[in-house]
């Protein structure tokens, strides 16, 4: 499915200057593709490039723009089933998440071509005083500039999506860093951009090192930078000089299971379920932290103990398979060691197994103490941690106590536990009803803390990529 080489895109052109970087089959093992790999030359070649198109790109006209994101929704749905399959391979991911993941990227292109031509302003009433009487004031929203893009290996094509939408819809050139390890997503949608009209210049995407990648968070003709990846962006931030940044950097999510969840123990087992497992625990907003309230944790611990047992692991490309490999080995020996540590300090394995090679099967374990490693840290693995809590004032407190602050999870029947979770939860998101991994591509997402700063979301994206102009007349 996958072709033998892929070329970088440089100034909208794909450039088959070698095919250096080797990419892995994920489950295999084995080696899938090759990629042309950018040094540090055709990075600073696509941020010249992306520098001249500002004034293309800004002139490029919202229907046009809409244009080229809605070609953009036809062709990924034309490439649907290549676009999973290239998930499955370079990322590992289980073939239903994969293309629920391209159903995503469709949903997020086809969101930022509404928002293309809807990019507005508003009227400033001026005349506040005498002084200041006959004066009109208008703002209106105009691209800031050129962006760079640097995105993690989890969501090849999703978080990609997130960033290189909106920066069409806003009018903004970009250079965009997919991850070493999975780059086929990201050069497909190059390749979709590639047959559009878009500005000569409008955009580069290349796989290169963090080193020559540098060049995208310090160069300041770069107006925007953002990052979606480890706590590493915080160094990037401090590198990145006058530029705006915004950054997602990952979390430990918690769910709350109130006494009344407010639906059956078996609805809220399987959304457990999903939310802790889906695409083997990698991703930002997994489920990590599970606390149930005294009153029903012993079923509920029972319920999700057999239903954690039960999911099959293997080859992703099986329809039946949930737990697919890990990104790597080194990801699966860190989690291993994690696992073995919080189980030499006290805590009990209910369900799991025994690592074989970057495949870790599904774990859940309870009575972790509170300074371990799985318990402080981004574990970014198919693992959940399950406890006790006897009242709903304590649970908030416990889901607070954390470094991060992405989303957060309550199932509660009572309005007045819904509304205390939104108003105390230090995280970007509350999501009651359902697990902390819920997520629309509209919405605003993003944390507090450690967690990042800033909001994706097609829309709020778009007002990072903008900034007011103002336009004051006055009427002698």
């Amino acid at each position: 499915m996958l072709a033998k080489r892929y070329p970088y895109y440089l100034a909208n052109r794909a450039v088959a200057a070698n095919a250096d970087l080797e990419v892995f089959d994920k489950y295999s093992g084995k080696r899938a593709t090759r990629v042309a790999l950018a040094d540090a030359a055709a990075v600073r070649k696509a941020i010249v490039a992306a520098h001249k198109a500002r004034e293309a790109m800004a002139a490029f006209p919202p229907d046009a723009r809409r244009d080229v994101l809605e070609h953009c929704v036809r062709r990924f749905g034309e490439r649907f089933e290549e676009l999973a399959q290239a998930l499955c391979i370079e990322a590992g991911k289980p073939i239903k998440d994969a293309r629920g993941e391209v159903t995503r990227l469709i949903d997020t292109f086809r969101i930022a071509a509404g928002e293309a031509t809807r990019i507005g302003g508003e009227i400033v009433e001026l005349q506040i005083s005498p002084r200041t009487r006959g004066y009109r004031g208008m703002v209106k929203r105009v691209p800031i500039g050129v962006c760079s893009f640097i995105t993690p290996f989890n969501f090849p094509l999703n978080l990609v999506a997130h960033k290189v939408a909106p920066a069409i819809a806003a009018g903004c050139p970009f250079v965009l860093k997919p991850a070493a390890k999975t780059p086929i997503g990201a050069l497909i949608i190059a390749q979709v951009l590639a047959e559009t009209d878009l500005p000569k210049g409008a955009f580069s995407v290349l796989a290169c090192s963090n080193e020559d990648a540098a060049q995208l968070v310090e160069d300041e003709r770069v107006a925007l930078l953002s990052f979606t990846g480890g706590l590493v962006g915080w160094e990037l931030k401090a590198r990145a000089g006058r530029k705006k940044v915004t950054l997602e950097l990952g979390g430990n999510a918690a769910c709350i299971v109130d006494a009344d969840p407010g639906a059956s123990l078996d609805h809220v087992v399987e959304r457990l379920v999903f939310g802790a497992y889906y695409q083997s625990g990698q991703s930002c907003i997994s489920v990590q932290r599970i606390y149930a309230h005294a009153d029903i944790h012993d079923k509920l611990r029972r319920k999700l103990k057999a239903a954690v047992a039960k999911l099959r692991m293997g080859d992703p490309r099986d329809e039946k398979t949930f737990i697919g490999p890990m990104i790597d080995v080194d990801a699966a020996k860190r989690i291993e060691g994690w696992i073995a540590a919080a189980r030499k300090a006290g805590a009990k394995r209910l369900a799991g197994g025994e690592r074989v090679g970057n495949m870790l099967p599904a774990t859940l374990l309870e009575n972790l103490p509170h300074d371990t490693d799985l318990y402080r840290k981004e574990a970014f693995a198919p693992v959940a941690l399950l406890e006790p809590f006897d009242d709903f004032e304590d649970a908030l407190k416990r889901v607070n106590d954390s470094d991060f602050g992405l989303q957060a999870g309550v199932f509660t029947g009572s309005l007045a536990h819904a509304m205390r979770a939104w108003d105390r939860l230090d995280v970007g998101g509350v999501i009651v009803g359902d697990v902390p991994s819920f997520r629309v591509d509209n919405m605003p997402y993003g944390g507090t803390k450690q967690s990042g700063l800033g909001r994706e979301g097609v829309r709020y994206a778009i007002e990072d990529m903008t900034e007011p102009r103002l336009l004051v007349i006055r009427d002698p």
